[in-house]
């Protein structure tokens, strides 16, 4: 079941909050997208396929939050996301990747995410049959036509050692189990009759590898063994056949940088046909098609599609009208305040002070920041960003960085110590950059 199923928009709202500040609109829209969903799934199976998702289209200036809240949303899905970037496609026919191949990397991560959730249902199964198997090689076998009491005698000696296996006392005995000896990593982008060739020459260096016999301790066997018995243990067929629903059913796609695959009417008449190409192939697919995989052919119908854009050279209607039509949901985000970029340092619960508070932690010393030190970085952060090019929330990494460069070289020394980040000690390292046009270009 997916994590979302039981969110109300509202709570996907309150989940997005914790990481992204501001920006209301914006979640109250894929939240309403994603509870649209769930609400789909419970209706009867005609009326489901007349229900086409409603993609997303965001508009806002880069390190405003677009990204966050892809990559937030992917972490809270129980169904499968990607993320792509338009940009890293050509039309069929040039070199580079073809569309198909992010439906190809959405049922990858759908194949993977299904792999995981049964390996989680099936852990007890799985580490059982690894510790049969690691103290199957510890214990001598029992030998044919054992009397009944040697028999038990010998299951008493297996459930001792299956405790002291559990203890981990048995970690640093050496075992020698069949392993094999290295993987053919399949490429998920390859066209499915390319794929399938590439498994079967993996199946084959598998197999002929199968009996490399390795000397381990116990503690790396269970690594090893795992990935055996989840293979012996799982039914590879109901996962594919689980991971291709969900991502037809539940799958979204991210894509990033759609601006840059928009002809500009800027270009006085010019076209760009490699940008206007990847937009008609990329059509198809978000209008609904049938991609072939490996795994089996995947419909495009009703997977969601979120496309963000800064639009800064292009602008939406810069897309062909039939990919413009596509994207029904258009959503401004807000470009950020001072106030904001305050919040963003002090109210997500991985703000970038924390994060510095912790890393700094490691060295044994404490840092604090003051509530105008924090003030005064926000208000710096905002003035380079008005002054310089306007990269939104990704202005206060540089910015800290640059104040704690020096604390943060000689952090060894403050063992035990507490350093407080005081609004003097902020300006004084950077208020001659900012104020330096020319200068906060290069440094911030």
């Amino acid at each position: 079941m997916s994590k979302i199923e039981n969110m109300t928009p509202k709570a996907i709202v309150e989940y997005l909050d914790n990481y992204v500040i501001g920006q209301t609109k914006a979640k109250k829209t894929i939240a309403v997208a994603l509870r649209n969903r769930f609400r789909r799934m419970q209706l009867p199976k005609d009326i489901q396929d007349e229900i086409m998702p409603k993609n997303i289209l965001m508009i806002g200036s880069t390190g405003v939050g677009k990204t966050e809240i892809a990559r937030r949303l992917a972490k809270m899905l129980g169904y499968p996301f990607v993320k792509v970037e338009a940009s890293k496609y050509t039309e069929v026919g040039f070199v580079g990747r073809d569309v198909e191949s992010m439906i190809r990397d959405l049922v990858s991560t759908s194949i993977n995410l299904v792999k995981q959730e049964q390996k989680e249902l099936k852990k007890t199964e799985i580490d059982e049959y690894v510790e049969k198997m690691i103290i199957e090689k510890l214990l001598p076998p029992l030998p044919k036509g054992a009397t009944e009491a040697k028999q038990q005698e010998y299951e008493n000696s297996f459930e001792k050692m299956r405790q002291r296996l559990k203890n981990g006392e048995l970690d640093n005995l050496k075992i020698e189990i069949e392993a094999p000896s290295f993987t053919v990593e399949i490429d998920s982008n390859l066209p499915p009759e390319l794929g399938k060739v590439q498994e079967s020459l993996a199946k084959v260096f598998g197999g002929l590898n199968k009996e490399n016999k390795k000397e381990v301790t116990v503690k790396e066997a269970k690594n090893i063994l795992r990935q055996t018995a989840s293979e012996r243990i799982l039914d590879e067929e109901q996962i594919k056949q689980e991971a291709l629903r969900r991502a037809q059913e539940g799958g979204i796609i991210f894509l990033d940088e759609i601006d840059k695959i928009a002809v500009s009417s800027q270009n006085s008449g010019r076209q760009d046909p490699s940008k206007e190409g990847v937009q008609r192939d990329l059509l198809p697919i978000v209008e609904g098609s049938t991609v072939n995989t490996k795994y089996g052919p995947v419909e495009t119908d009703h997977i969601l599609f979120i496309a963000a854009g800064a639009f800064h050279v292009s602008k939406p209607s810069d897309l062909i009208p039939e990919l413009q039509g596509r994207f029904p949901l258009r959503v401004e985000l807000d470009s950020l305040t001072e106030e904001a970029l305050y919040e963003i340092l002090t109210k997500p619960k991985n703000s970038l002070i924390k994060q510095y508070q912790a890393l700094l932690s490691v060295e044994g010393m404490e840092l604090e920041f003051e509530e105008e030190a924090l003030k005064a970085i926000a208000k710096l952060s905002f003035q380079a960003n008005e002054r310089t090019e306007d990269i939104g929330a990704r202005r206060l990494h540089t910015v800290i960085e640059k104040v704690l460069e020096e604390i943060s070289f000689d952090a060894d020394t403050y063992e035990g110590q507490t350093f407080t980040i005081t609004a003097e000690y902020v300006h004084e390292k950077l208020d001659m950059i900012v104020e330096n046009e020319d200068v906060a270009r290069y440094i911030l």
